[in-house]
């Protein structure tokens, strides 16, 4: 029978592509679910944000921002941001191609990843907010 527990983590964000390793958070729910193995589901509810996997060293990381900037820049014109001045049409751009969830598989109660590779929320918005985060593990 399979089995679903969900838990939400709470990250306080700057904005402006702050990018967070939420790697441990996501070992220790699936750790703390029981369960030996299945996949964990992170997923960021709303349209400026996004998880994606990344080795999370600076240099790495920088280029992840520089990479956003080039293929989404800050200062160009965006639909969205005529429709709703907010000044985000980039961001909605970077979050939607980046993506809002990411599904992991556990073997042994352990998430399954590279040597380098950890799990990153990125908040792609031009201000500070509270983001939720949904860790959802499912297995047996």
């Amino acid at each position: 029978m399979m089995t679903i527990q969900t838990e939400t983590i709470v990250l306080d964000s700057e904005g402006k592509d702050e990018i967070f390793d939420i790697t441990d958070s996501v070992r220790r729910t699936v750790s703390a679910s029981g369960l030996h193995s299945g996949i964990v589901n992170v997923f960021i509810p709303g349209s400026t944000g996004a998880v994606t996997t990344i080795e999370y060293e600076p240099g790495a990381v920088q280029d992840l921002r520089d990479a956003l900037e080039r293929a989404a820049p800050k200062e160009i014109r965006y639909a969205h941001n005529e429709a709703w001045g907010d000044g985000n049409g980039y961001s909605h751009v970077r979050a939607a191609w980046l993506g809002p969830s990411l599904s992991v598989p556990f073997e042994s109660g352990r998430i399954i990843l590279g040597t380098w590779q950890q799990i990153v929320v990125c908040d792609c918005d031009n201000k500070p907010r509270s983001r939720d985060v949904v860790i959802q593990v499912m297995g047996e």
